[in-house]
């Protein structure tokens, strides 16, 4: 069986991809040191369905952690690599900012040491859609600048492009960042606007509508991203002379590449909160609040260039994705 290891296994993203691999009839060894960011009850119940099925091997185990992820490395010899593991959250990086430099640069230094150091064949690593800041050019497209971070989350994702490119060019390892727009779904992270909202609604609490409604965003459902990163996974960048990346960031001379994973289609947030009040038959009260520190008001997502790799096409409307959503909440929360 081919083999993989999937770091922030429990994650939402590492959960429903380690899934789809193991059906597949991968082997996976999943990686998480199950942090307290939200709750980690969510997290061991994504595990325990993992552990159902043969071929999934869980490692407690810290990305931070350099000697106990290289003897791991050392141990597996693992040909495939895909890095979901991060601090995630915009906001809290105003609050915490060390968290994301120590996990998402650090933590991800070790990761590509331990690639590079066991011959790793790729190496798939978890990029942002923030990593586009306020660009004004719509939809963003990976061969658009993203010199201009507004969160030090965004900072720290670009932070991990460059260190992969640096880990292609002098090492020929070859990398792919996904900049993973909005993805939501089933088991989905309960800091983000898809299960706040409906918690807020099923409770009867208001919810906070930030730029008093006026925000944009590509939502990507959980089955679609995955879709997308299955083929990634096997489709390995190779090295390419006499490209001028000044002109395509999203790839190089190097075997480095860069994507998209988004659904093409940015939904206001009023019409957001209108299909989750037919999805739960509920009124939702909100609060209209600015703009806060490190958000955007739009993201849109260009995917051409994978559309162009491996043919991907996002199927997965809003109001179809939410009613999933929903359904999985109500069955897992009982509101």
């Amino acid at each position: 069986m081919p083999s993989v290891c999937v770091t922030g296994a429990a994650g939402f993203i590492g959960f429903h991809l380690s899934r789809r691999l193991l059906g597949l009839g991968w082997s996976v060894t999943g990686v998480d040191n199950l942090s307290a960011y939200y709750d980690v009850k969510l997290k061991r119940d994504r595990l325990k369905v993992l552990q159902q099925t043969s071929g999934f091997v869980f490692q407690e185990l810290d990305i931070c952690d350099a000697s106990a992820l290289q003897a791991l490395y050392s141990r597996e010899n693992f040909p495939f690599t895909v890095h979901l593991a991060a601090q995630p959250g915009v906001r809290y990086s105003l609050e915490n900012p060390r968290a994301y430099i120590h996990n998402n640069v650090a933590g991800f230094m070790n990761v590509l040491e331990c690639c590079r150091s066991t011959a790793t064949r790729h190496l798939v690593y978890a990029s942002s859609s923030s990593v586009y800041g306020f660009n004004s050019k719509v939809p963003f497209s990976v061969r658009d600048s993203v010199d201009h971070p507004v969160s030090i989350y965004a900072a720290t994702k670009k932070s991990n492009e460059l260190m992969a490119h640096v880990y292609s060019h002098l090492y020929q390892l070859p990398t792919t960042g996904l900049r993973f727009f909005t993805v939501y779904g089933p088991w989905g992270r309960p800091d983000m606007a898809p299960f706040l909202f409906t918690k807020g609604i099923y409770e009867g609490t208001p919810l906070q509508v930030f730029n008093h409604g006026d925000l944009n965003r590509d939502f990507t459902y959980i089955e679609d991203a995955v879709d997308a990163v299955l083929p990634i996974i096997e489709s390995i960048p190779t090295a390419q002379a006499g490209i001028d990346s000044s002109g395509s960031p999203d790839r190089s001379w190097a075997p480095y590449r860069i994507y998209n994973i988004g659904n093409h289609r940015p939904v206001e947030l009023r019409y957001f909160i209108e299909v989750l009040e037919r999805c739960t038959n509920r009124k939702a009260s909100y609060v209209s609040m600015p703009m806060q520190p490190g958000d955007v008001p739009t993201t849109y997502a260009d995917v051409s260039e994978l559309a162009e790799t491996i043919g991907f096409t996002p199927r997965t409307s809003i109001e179809d994705g939410l009613r999933e959503f929903v359904d999985w909440y109500r069955g897992y929360y009982r509101p």
